[in-house]
């Protein structure tokens, strides 16, 4: 028999293993809906995707506070990774997540330095044109 389908995620949106907290991927999110919908270099512009990088790395510094009470709590961003729906023949995928790099560093100073994953993909859930993860040392 097959499993049914239930409103239960199948997923955390964060998990804690030793000094690691892993965020699950964010999209730009505000005002009731989804920001910036389409692919990038088609439907959306650099700028527009770089702002839409800040707000879903915003969103995951959100559920960072959330889990750990304080963003005083966070040794450092171990690594931020940036998936960008990219229209046919854009490949500037790091101009876009950068958005995200300059808000940690922004935010947490030095402890905001990281590795990165920048990388163009089709498509994104609900047609956004970035998600946003990241992992926190804590």
């Amino acid at each position: 028999m097959a499993e049914s389908i239930t409103s239960t995620p199948l997923y955390e949106r964060a998990v804690r293993v030793g000094d690691l907290l892993f965020v699950s991927g964010q999209l730009p999110l505000g005002g009731g809906g989804l920001l910036y919908p389409g692919r990038v270099g088609q439907d959306v512009t650099i700028e527009e995707a770089r702002e839409a990088a800040v707000l879903a790395a915003r969103r995951c510094l959100d559920v960072v506070r959330d889990e750990l009470g304080s963003l005083d709590a966070v040794k450092g961003i171990a690594r931020i990774g940036g998936y960008v729906s990219a229209g046919e023949g854009f490949v500037d995928a790091p101009a876009v997540i950068d958005g995200a790099s300059r808000l940690a560093l922004d935010v947490l100073g030095g402890k905001g330095r990281h590795a990165r994953l920048a990388v163009g993909v089709s498509s994104l859930p609900l047609n956004a044109c970035v998600e946003i993860e990241m992992t926190v040392q804590c």
